[in-house]
């Protein structure tokens, strides 16, 4: 069914094209939606990722689909006017995904306040006939009602407005799944290793590794693009050894505590933080985010781990706020992601904070037309990918036709099956295909964590399997299931039975499900901070 993600069909195809239109490297938010934007347009299109889909930056985020209010500070209206557009398109497109949320700034004092009103009323007004809903003054007293953790000392009242939330590493899926039905090919275990250069020294392919069969590929294509994002430098570097480095990565570190914690079913902006920046307090899956950091690194890493001071400054200006005094053993989970930041002189950092360099994106093409897409947001990756095939057409020299993904309904958005519980809503139009394996085999409805609020049951690993191209327990456990990202300890309880789950829907064996178990629990480990 078109659609589903089969890694065995699209490695056949694989083998039986001769030359693609567009190759892209990368399987976040960029390029993924590359994908789905070129594919949509008609175009041979074939995407490759050395891991898993958005296993790096693009499931760390924040969870919003927003403008950036913070982008208003510096004076940035058209990359707020830009997102705040994309918001209302991922919200028609995916609203199975993204909701309207309601977020609560409390006020400490009316100069702030003034400010605050009128930012979001600018905020609220670029957002034109996709605004999501006005912003109202909130009394001390509705603030203490919305927030009851919270300390009242000082406060003068709040400002309520709407921006979007959503589960990045859902959409992924979703959008992978949209791209295959609009005929393209996606593998995931799947690593460039080089670059094809042809007479003149023009790319005419890549070198790919299947890291599960350990077969190399010379594949060729029209053009290619780098969307690897914080990793986009060691692809240029593939294109051109002397390519000066363009990335340096910024950590975003968050950490998951228990909603009783944070009662509230609206989001927190904590306004003011040592570092300048807003720290967002936001309910997800019956417990609560909080984040983000902005730590600048010498280096991308694809697993990064959080840093002690960036608990420490999570946690402290959390308790700032509100009752509780939060311990590192009252987290649940912690884990970072790090932000492709742009900049063509390294030198500007010496004098220039991570928080304020644009997170506009950035398109460069290389003298052999390697096209390299660096920046912007989950929120603005559809206009990112716009932009990127409509350079591809001019550089690779293709028909030109125009991108539709502005009105294209992302899989899962035409469910007609709703159930009464909100957990299954994510599956969009899959949750019945899911609930029909339930019908045919009863014990698959066999929850996987018993007494809690977790929902998550057998039959959904087996269909993550057969049909989301999940290949280890980290597939399943971090990006498809949330767990590791809610509570890294109820994960590593839950990892064996993965493992026995995945093993006979992939013919593996003893061997292999040991080894996925321990992998997963060294990797569970950087997630976890037990009580001491």
């Amino acid at each position: 069914m078109k659609g589903f993600l089969n890694r065995d069909r699209f490695l056949n195809i694989l083998e039986n094209v001769n030359i693609w239109d567009v190759i892209i490297i990368g399987g976040g938010a960029t390029g993924l939606g590359i994908a789905l934007d070129s594919s949509s347009r008609g175009y041979k299109t074939l995407l490759l990722e050395q891991s898993d889909f958005s296993k790096a930056t693009s499931s760390r985020s924040t969870k919003l689909v927003h403008g950036g209010i913070r982008y208003l500070a510096q004076g940035n209206i058209r990359l707020v006017y830009e997102a705040l557009r994309e918001r209302g398109f991922l919200l028609k497109n995916a609203p199975h995904l993204v909701k309207k949320q309601k977020f609560i700034i409390p006020i400490f004092s009316w100069k702030m306040g003034i400010m605050y009103w009128t930012g979001l009323k600018l905020y609220e007004w670029l957002s034109g006939s996709l605004s999501f809903g006005k912003s109202i003054f909130l009394s001390k007293t509705e603030i203490v009602d919305n927030f009851p953790e919270m300390k009242s000392e000082g406060l003068k009242g709040g400002i309520l407005y709407y921006d979007g939330q959503f589960d990045d590493a859902r959409l992924a899926i979703n959008l992978a799944q949209t791209c295959v039905q609009k005929g393209g090919i996606l593998l995931n275990y799947f690593q460039v290793k080089n670059l094809i250069k042809k007479i003149g020294n023009k790319i005419s392919g890549v070198v790919a590794y299947d890291i599960e069969t350990q077969k190399k590929y010379s594949i060729y294509s029209k053009i290619v693009i780098n969307a690897t994002g914080v990793f986009s430098d060691s692809i240029s570097k593939m294109d051109e050894s002397s390519c000066p480095t363009f990335i340096r990565p910024s950590q975003g570190t968050h950490v998951v505590l228990s909603k009783s914690f944070f009662s509230s079913l609206n989001a927190m902006v904590i306004p003011k933080t040592p570092d300048g920046r807003v720290l967002f307090c936001v309910p997800w899956y019956d417990h609560v985010l909080v984040g983000t950091t902005d730590t600048l690194l010498e280096k991308s890493i694809l697993e990064p781990k959080p840093l002690e001071e960036e608990i420490d400054f999570i946690l402290q200006t959390f308790n700032k706020y509100f009752v509780f005094h939060i311990k590192r053993s009252d987290i649940l989970s912690a884990f970072s992601g790090l932000r492709p930041l742009f900049v063509p002189n390294n030198s500007f950092y010496n004098n220039t904070k991570t928080k304020d360099i644009s997170r506009s994106h950035k398109l460069m093409v290389s003298s052999s037309g390697l096209i390299t897409i660096i920046g912007g947001k989950w929120t603005t990756y559809r206009k990112m990918a716009e932009d990127t095939v409509n350079k591809a057409i001019e550089i690779g020299k293709l028909n030109k036709k125009p991108s539709i993904t502005k009105n294209l309904k992302i899989y899962g958005s035409y469910s007609s099956y709703k159930s009464q519980n909100h957990y299954w809503n994510k599956y969009g139009e899959d949750e019945y295909h899911i609930k029909k394996l339930i019908d045919q085999n009863p014990l698959l409805g066999v929850s996987l964590i018993s007494k809690n609020s977790f929902s998550y049951t057998e039959a959904e690993v087996v269909w993550m399997v057969r049909h989301e191209m999940a290949r280890t327990i980290e597939d399943i456990l971090a990006r498809r299931f949330r767990i590791l990202f809610l509570d890294a300890k109820k994960a590593i309880g839950i990892a064996p039975r993965i493992a026995t789950l995945m093993a006979k829907e992939l013919s593996k064996d003893e061997k292999w499900e040991k080894s996925q178990i321990l992998a997963f629990k060294k990797l569970a480990m950087q997630y976890y901070y037990p009580s001491t």
